[in-house]
């Protein structure tokens, strides 16, 4: 049956307790992931800021708002005003009427945004048109000029994997086509080290600067830590895995996705493939029973889920039957993931990293974890 609406605050509650553990671990690392490296690059782009004719702030659709960048929205009052587009990347894992809500809040306060998946070719199109519209409005209809743009965001929101697309994309429909240089491309925050140009576009000729992520040592709430651990913006070795897919699993399970598994498309119902921006040669792929990405295997884990569900008789809105669940969960998914290591703790951290990994590209399906505010209650506020 589905919970009324104070059994939703009850397990809301409950699943809270979860999130504050998470955070507190974070927390307790005193904002070790912010090292030299970013401290420069923090300097680095606070000095470009001023010189640059348009600021693309890639942020992760997941987490429209604990996503931001922070050193945008921290700026003196003395500092130039920055014009600015926001990407909300990675649309294709997130629960996309909840990204037409975030884009169409972002707008009603004024700034641009649209949302974006890197992995498609027509989706950085359309990001590189609305780049070109605004460097034209900016330079006043000139054609034949050029416009630099200084691509931020927090580490691991995709800033790389969409200043190669677009390099690619802008570079094909050239009158030049050189031998092209691409970014660094990695799954793991904080790839990025240097600062470096690209051509995107020409007529006119854009040039897009890619930056380190940047992730404040501090952070404005404390739901901001866990989400952004969970969506990978933290190193997963700064934080026990076990923790972060505990907090997973509360998640799933406050959600009604699970029920409806069972009609989705086995790589997430994503989107048609035929538009993708090739990467290198594909390849048949051999099936083995130990790689947790198989069809089969992703099969059993969503049935693991939505069993336990299903068949749990204690109360969810109860902090203790919660965790017994969690547990449950646990014991279940190893099974679904064909775990066999020796110790338990080895057999918690094994089946972690692969529910994380499933969760983070989409396998488990599409979740954003921040809500829309009341754009007329911020008004009146």
């Amino acid at each position: 049956n589905t919970p009324g609406p104070a059994s939703a605050m009850a397990r809301a509650a409950a699943a809270e307790a979860f999130s504050r553990r998470l955070g507190a671990a974070v927390r307790g690392l005193s904002g070790a992931w912010y090292n030299r490296h970013m401290a420069a690059a923090d300097r680095a782009i606070r000095a470009r800021l001023p010189l640059v004719d348009l600021v693309l702030e890639v942020r992760d659709a997941r987490v429209p708002a604990t996503s931001a960048f922070e050193l945008l929205h921290r700026r003196s009052p003395e500092e130039p005003d920055v014009r600015l587009l926001v990407a909300l990347n990675k649309a294709d894992l997130a629960d996309k009427s909840e990204t037409e809500k975030w884009v169409a809040f972002m707008k009603q306060r004024g700034c641009s945004c649209i949302a974006v998946n890197s992995h498609s070719r027509g989706s950085i199109n359309e990001l590189l048109n609305a780049v070109r519209g605004r460097i034209r409005e900016i330079k006043l209809g000139v054609s034949d000029c050029t416009g630099t743009v200084l691509l931020v965001g927090i580490p691991n929101v995709g800033k790389s994997a969409i200043i190669n697309a677009m390099h690619q994309i802008g570079r094909i429909g050239a009158a030049e086509k050189g031998k092209l240089k691409h970014a660094t491309v990695s799954s793991h925050p904080g790839e990025t080290r240097d600062i470096s140009g690209y051509k995107v576009a020409s007529h006119p000729n854009i040039y897009v600067l890619d930056t380190p992520g940047v992730l404040s040592p501090i952070f404005a709430n404390d739901e901001s830590g866990p989400r952004l651990v969970l969506t990978g913006a933290i190193k997963d070795s700064l934080v026990e895995e076990y923790e972060i897919a505990q907090f997973l699993l509360t998640v799933l399970n406050l959600r009604t996705e699970c029920r409806e598994w069972e009609n989705l498309n086995l790589d997430g119902d994503k989107s048609s493939f035929a538009d993708a921006i090739p990467t290198r040669s594909c390849h048949t792929k051999r099936q083995y029973s130990s790689d947790h990405t198989q069809d089969f295997i992703v099969r059993a884990v969503r049935q693991a889920l939505s069993e336990t569900i299903a068949s749990f008789q204690g109360d969810l809105g109860n902090e203790n039957d919660l965790r017994r669940l969690v547990e449950i969960q646990f014991t279940h998914l190893q099974n679904a993931f064909r775990i066999s290591a020796e110790t338990i703790e080895d057999r918690n951290k094994c089946v972690a990293v692969k529910l994380l990994n499933l969760y983070r590209t989409g396998r488990l399906g599409h979740y954003t974890l921040d809500h829309v505010p009341d754009f007329r209650q911020e008004v009146a506020a």
